[in-house]
């Protein structure tokens, strides 16, 4: 199971992340677990100093940005 964590305030970017992960996770049928972290200490101590940000089984995967369904399908296969 993965272990998704989307990083962020809760801005409308960290939503749309949210989104777009929960497609990608549902479309490659992966199962998964997904949850937002919106402390500031808990999101410096993955080291992320811009949000939105996914992590994907304790790795970061990328930070600062919305990628693509796509993309998101490449970092969680």
């Amino acid at each position: 199971m993965k272990q998704l964590l989307i990083l962020g305030t809760g801005c409308a970017k960290c939503g749309k992340l949210y989104e777009v992960t929960e497609q990608a996770a549902k479309e490659l049928g992966v199962p998964y677990e997904m949850n937002k972290v919106t402390d500031l200490k808990q999101i410096m101590a993955l080291r992320v100093m811009v949000t939105p940000a996914l992590v994907v089984d304790g790795a970061v995967k990328v930070a600062g940005r919305v990628p693509s369904v796509d993309e998101i399908k490449k970092m969680l296969a």
